[in-house]
């Protein structure tokens, strides 16, 4: 039996970047709604990831062909898949060389597990620059004047730390060396 065409994805090992999901989050209150969302970063030698996310969005574009806009791919198709090397800023985000990049929101709070799937409430123990997994869904959109395929966060699960991202510090290395004690 064929494997149905699917538009869920669930990564490979991702670094996570920009990190709001805990807390729906916005960075204009007036002008768009808080959502949850993520950013990550796809090692670019991780060529199964990359499959299952370009075929995911093959399948929602032939369901946008159908659903969206009126039965053609648009001349001006968008997706929110990156290239980190072609389209990030690298100054700001030198992390993004060498992966795949794609950002993804959600209104519902995603599921958060750890590596053996328990829940997990502390926001602090994910954050930009650990590592995890994310489950993800294509769908096709048009909105002001764009047209293309989008990712929806479903759930997120943590792998393990990483530097973190941003020039934040974590407090136990910030005191771990007493030699600034008066």
């Amino acid at each position: 039996m064929a494997e149905k065409p699917n538009t869920r994805v669930v990564t490979g090992k991702v670094r996570l970047s920009y990190v709001h999901i805990f807390e729906a989050y916005t960075s204009d209150p007036e002008e768009q709604e808080p959502k949850y969302s993520v950013t990550i970063l796809i090692p670019k030698s991780d060529k199964a990831t990359l499959k299952k996310i370009n075929d995911a969005i093959e399948v929602a574009k032939q369901q946008g062909k159908t659903s969206k806009w009126d039965g053609k791919i648009p001349p001006n198709f968008k997706t929110t898949l990156h290239d980190g090397d072609e389209d990030a800023d690298l100054e700001r985000n030198p992390e993004y060389a060498g992966h795949m990049y794609m950002a993804m929101s959600s209104k519902q709070r995603p599921g958060v597990v750890d590596e053996d799937l328990n829940p997990i409430l502390d926001s602090t123990k994910v954050y930009s620059g650990c590592y995890g997994r994310v489950s993800i869904n294509a769908y096709p959109y048009s909105a002001k004047g764009n047209k293309g395929v989008s990712f929806g966060l479903n759930n997120v699960q943590f792998l393990e730390d990483g530097e973190p991202l941003g020039g934040r510090t974590r407090a136990e290395d910030d005191f771990a060396d007493d030699s600034g004690l008066l």
